[in-house]
C-alpha cells in the first residue's frame, strides 16, 4: 500500500546531505514550509544551495537556516527587504554567495527542469549585468539570453491538504512556487495542514499530482 504520509518533519528531511540543492517554496512567509526548515536546521546539513523567491524574513524559516550558517549559496529574485538582516549580514561579510535571478526567469528555469528541457531563451536580462558571459540569440528580431534549468535534489513545499498518495491542494496565494518546485526536484517533501482519505480531494482541484511528491508531513 502506498502511503507517503508516514513521516514526521525530522524523518522527512533526515537524508538531506551536505551540499544538496534544496528548492524552498514560499513568497515571503506565504507558503513557507517553516516546520520542514526548522527540522532541517536541527538535522544539521551544511553547505546547502537554496533556491527560493526571497532570502528569508526576520528570524524564522529560511532566514533562520541562513542565519545558522548552513547555506553556501542562494538563487533568488528578492534577496533584500526590510527584514532580510540574516542574509544581509552574511552577504556583506562574504560568507554567502548570491545568484540573482529575475522572478519570471526563476519560474521558467524551474519549469524547464520539470519539463525535461535542456535550456530556455528569454529576453529578460538582455543588455544587463545578468546577461554577461551568457549566449544570446536574436529570435523574431529580439535578443534573447540562454538560461539553464534549475534542478533540485530536494524541494520543501507547503500545501493545504494532501492524501497518502501525495496529491496536493493549496490555500490561495500560498500556492505560489510549490507546484513548479515539486516537478523540478528529485525528492519533493510537502508539509500539509491536513491529510485526508483517498478520494476526498476532488481530482479537478488537485494542483500537484502525487507522482511528483515523495513525502507528506502533517504539521
Amino acid at each position: 500500500m502506498i502511503d507517503k504520509s508516514l513521516f514526521s518533519p525530522a524523518q522527512a528531511v533526515a537524508d538531506i546531505p551536505d551540499g544538496a540543492v534544496v528548492l524552498v517554496g514560499g513568497f515571503g512567509m506565504a507558503g513557507m514550509p517553516t516546520e520542514l526548515i526548522e527540522a532541517l536546521i536541527d538535522q544539521g546539513a551544511r553547505e546547502l544551495t537554496i533556491v527560493s523567491n526571497n532570502a528569508g524574513n526576520g528570524d524564522t524559516g529560511l532566514a533562520a537556516l541562513i542565519g545558522a550558517g548552513r547555506v553556501r549559496k542562494i538563487l533568488c529574485s528578492f534577496p533584500r527587504q526590510a527584514d532580510s538582516q540574516r542574509f544581509d549580514d552574511l552577504y556583506r561579510a562574504g560568507r554567502i554567495e548570491l545568484e540573482l535571478v529575475p522572478q519570471g526567469t526563476l519560474v521558467c528555469r524551474l519549469e524547464a527542469a520539470g519539463a525535461g528541457l535542456g535550456a530556455i531563451f528569454t529576453p529578460t536580462g538582455h543588455g544587463t549585468l545578468l546577461a554577461e558571459g551568457k549566449e544570446t540569440r536574436v529570435i523574431d528580431g529580439r535578443p534573447h539570453v540562454l538560461e539553464y534549468p534549475i534542478h533540485g535534489d530536494y524541494a520543501l513545499i507547503k500545501a493545504h491538504r494532501g492524501d497518502r498518495w501525495g496529491n496536493l491542494v493549496y490555500n490561495k496565494s500560498a500556492r505560489n512556487f510549490g507546484p513548479i518546485m515539486a516537478r523540478a526536484a528529485a525528492c519533493t517533501i510537502a508539509q500539509v495542514s491536513e491529510v485526508v482519505a483517498l478520494g476526498e480531494l476532488n481530482p479537478e482541484a488537485v494542483v500537484t499530482p502525487g507522482i511528483f511528491v515523495k513525502r507528506v508531513v502533517r504539521t
